[in-house]
């Protein structure tokens, strides 16, 4: 393999927790007079930090705020879900297992915050596959994707320079903040169109893909 750390996106890479999150979300900022479909939360909110949905209904809604308690009562929503719901994506563990036995490194750097990004890889059974020290997340930096802080700040605190890291995602967002960190970056088309993630060093349907991306 080629690179000295591989960094996973969590949501839609590991666990196929996009579609849960986006119907909820969808649910409830309709249910708060902003009406949105899935659709549209796929669009706009599909791999961004949690205060894009803010900004964007403040944007949208002529200053409109979101009520006090959003981000504490839609992740109870979607935990809640997650119970029942949440399963890894098909192939997660294997790819995650064969990356470790190679010896390289690798970690999770998602938009999520570090409540659900524990809760959502203990539910599908991944955590064992990482320690605390592999789990970095948006509320690290405060910028969230596309901007690079956190691919950035993942690389750093795991000693590698970026040129030497590649990160597998799955939203437009994700493969922006890749590239602005000056790192490789291979896109899941699972969920999101081809198209859409064009700006990616190379594609891959599943996990048998990313296996032969990463030269495993």
């Amino acid at each position: 393999m080629r690179y000295d750390l591989v960094i996973f996106d969590n949501d839609g890479v590991l666990v196929d927790s996009e579609p849960i999150s986006n119907r909820l979300l969808a649910d409830y900022l309709t249910e708060l007079g902003f009406p949105t479909t899935v659709e549209d939360s796929y669009r706009d909110f599909m791999g961004a930090a949690a205060h894009t949905v803010h900004d964007v209904i403040a944007e949208r809604y002529h200053g409109a705020r979101l009520p006090d308690g959003f981000d504490e009562d839609f992740h109870a929503r979607v935990f809640a879900a997650f119970q029942e719901q949440l399963t890894p994506v098909p192939g997660a563990a294997e790819l995650l297992k064969r990356v470790r036995e190679t010896g390289v490194r690798y970690c999770v750097a998602s938009s999520a915050h570090h409540a659900w990004i524990r809760t959502a890889l203990t539910r599908t059974g991944l955590s064992g596959f990482f320690t605390e020290e592999q789990l970095f997340s948006a509320q690290d930096v405060g910028r969230g994707k596309p901007a690079p802080d956190l691919f950035l700040h993942a690389a750093a605190t795991m000693g590698v320079a970026p040129d030497r890291c590649v990160v597998l995602e799955d939203s437009p967002l994700g493969v922006a903040a890749a590239r602005a960190a000056g790192m490789d970056v291979y896109g899941h088309t699972a969920l999101t169109p081809a198209e859409r993630l064009a700006d990616a060093t190379g594609l891959y349907r599943d996990t048998a893909e990313a296996a032969e991306l990463l030269g495993l």
